[in-house]
Parts: C-alpha cells; sequence; structure tokens
C-alpha cells in the first residue's frame, strides 16, 4: 500500500477512535436517541441536492439504514447515556466482526473457517473478562446490553450490505441515512418527553455543535468516503485490519480526555479481544471456501463508528 494510502487509513482510524469520546461529549447536554436522530438528519441532508440515489429498491435503502445505522448508533448512543465508558465502547463494537460471521451462518447458510470461529471465540472470551471485571464496577447491565446489541445491529447491516450489493457505496450511505432521523426522533419523543427534547434545544451548546459537526463531516463524510476509496483500491484483507485501530485509539482518547484508566483486568480482556478480532482479519486473506470468505468480508463494509 503507498505511503499516501497508509496514512489516509491512519487518520480515519484515529477519527473513528475518537469518534466514541466526542459523541460521549455530546450526550452531555443532549438525549440520545434524538442527538443520533440529528446526526443522521444532517447526514441525510446532501440526499436531496448533491448525491443521486441508488439504483436499488427502496426497501433495500430501508433495511441497510434500519440496522446499519438507527439501529447501531440508537443503541450505542443509549449505551454510552446509560453509563459505558467511551473507551470499552469503542472495544465493545468491533463484536460487529463476530456478529457478521453469526449472521451469515444463521440467514445465508455460510459456513465460517476454523480461524474465523477461533477469532470469534477469542474476542467473546476477552469481552466476558471486561463484562466481569466491570460488573463488580459499577458500570450498569444495560449499558453493556445497549452496545453488545448495537454491535449485533452492525453485523446485520453488515450482511444486508452484501446481499443488496448497492452499486455506490456513497449513495448507499447518504440516502440510508434518511431513514433513522423520524423513527428515533419519535422514540426519543415517547421516551424522553417534549419536556427534555425542548430543554435540550434551549440549552444547545458548543460541545454539541462540535460533537455533531464531528461525527458527520469527519468521522461519516470523510471517514466513510476514504474507507470506500481504501477498499476500490485495495483489497479488503489489506484494509480491513487498520480497523484493529479503533479500539486502541479509542481507550487512549478516552483516557486522556475523559479520565478513564482502565484496570490491568481490562486491558488484559482488551488484548484478548484484539488478538480475536485480529485472527478474523487475517482470515480475510487466508485461502478459505467461499462461504467463509464472503463472511468475513461482509464485516469489512466502510461503515462508520
Amino acid at each position: 500500500m503507498p505511503r499516501r494510502d497508509l496514512a489516509l487509513a491512519m487518520v480515519v482510524m484515529l477519527f473513528w477512535g475518537a469518534n466514541f469520546v466526542v459523541i460521549d461529549v455530546g450526550l452531555e447536554t443532549v438525549p440520545p436517541l434524538l442527538f443520533a436522530a440529528i446526526r443522521y438528519a444532517v447526514v441525510a441532508l446532501p440526499a436531496l441536492f448533491l448525491v443521486p440515489r441508488p439504483a436499488m429498491p427502496w426497501r433495500h435503502i430501508a433495511l441497510v439504514g434500519t440496522f446499519l445505522s438507527a439501529g447501531q448508533m440508537g443503541l450505542l448512543y443509549l449505551g454510552l447515556h446509560e453509563g459505558m465508558p467511551a473507551g470499552l465502547a469503542s472495544l465493545i463494537c468491533q463484536l460487529q466482526m463476530v456478529f457478521t460471521i453469526a449472521v451469515a451462518v444463521a440467514l445465508l447458510g455460510e459456513r465460517p473457517a476454523p480461524r474465523q470461529l477461533l477469532g470469534a471465540a477469542v474476542a467473546l472470551a476477552g469481552i466476558v473478562m471486561i463484562a466481569v471485571d466491570r460488573g463488580g464496577a459499577g458500570v450498569p447491565a444495560l449499558a453493556f446490553v445497549f452496545c453488545i446489541g448495537a454491535a449485533a445491529s452492525w453485523g446485520v447491516g453488515n450482511v444486508i450490505t452484501r446481499v443488496v450489493r448497492a452499486p455506490s457505496a456513497i449513495g448507499l450511505l447518504t440516502w440510508s441515512s434518511l431513514v433513522p432521523p423520524l423513527p428515533l426522533a419519535a422514540l426519543s419523543l415517547a421516551v424522553d418527553g417534549p419536556h427534555a427534547i425542548g430543554h435540550a434545544f434551549a440549552h444547545w451548546g458548543v460541545g454539541a455543535t462540535l460533537s455533531t459537526l464531528y461525527t458527520v463531516a469527519l468521522c461519516t463524510w470523510f471517514g466513510y468516503g476514504a474507507w470506500a476509496w481504501l477498499l476500490s483500491r485495495h483489497p479488503a484483507s489489506h484494509v480491513a485490519p487498520f480497523a484493529l485501530l479503533v479500539p486502541p485509539v479509542g481507550l487512549v482518547t478516552a483516557w486522556i480526555a475523559r479520565g478513564e484508566v482502565p484496570t490491568p483486568v481490562e486491558l488484559a480482556g482488551a488484548a484478548v479481544v484484539l488478538v480475536g478480532l485480529a485472527l478474523l482479519s487475517l482470515a480475510l486473506g487466508a485461502p478459505v471456501r467461499h462461504g467463509a470468505a464472503t463472511a468475513a468480508q461482509a464485516a469489512t463494509s466502510p461503515t462508520t463508528p
């Protein structure tokens, strides 16, 4: 990979890794579902003017928007709001690789290679280590459930994205972003109530504005576009391993910016998770059966955390 492309991949991982802390800052003053709705409303604006709609049925766009956008981000924002540390959230969400393979096996009948099964088992073992350690440290179980649900929704969205085979990745991202705003805003109205929503807008501050701009401009428009461009120029097996940098960046950023000092058990668990994810990522370049290869490749779809 040329140095220019290598540098681009590194920059995207820095933006994506720090994204969890940035979201956490915005959630200090804005309800989670409303904040996610606003993010996608801003992302979707160019769809009406700049980006052509991909030549695919509306139902396919709606499915991608439901799982890859509304489900993933709605649950992630809820998890952070309920007390999941931003650094650990960046790690847990990478379980999307495991869920992608599991969904492909369950719905498409694909058979994962032994290396993929080993990687999934190792990654899950690391998450169990962290969950047990954090369970005694006061992190709400509901926060874990929401973040794992976000990873599961991401995995479902990955498989749907591969099955529908959008002719334009950027077009699919932009137009599928039209799906989340109204449902998420309606859920926020039902859960948080009109008073909380009115209070959020009345006290909208610099933190919420900068957080929204960061997630939209740097993580979604730039990050997604750059990732899709890299995948169009290089084999997935060369690009996908860079995603393993997201959790370390997220953990370090949360450590510096939010004072989230990981315990020794958490560090050990994070290392175990990264080993498992590395095994899954390396399986992309291994000579495996067709079904296993496609399941792994689905986990490398250029989605934003």
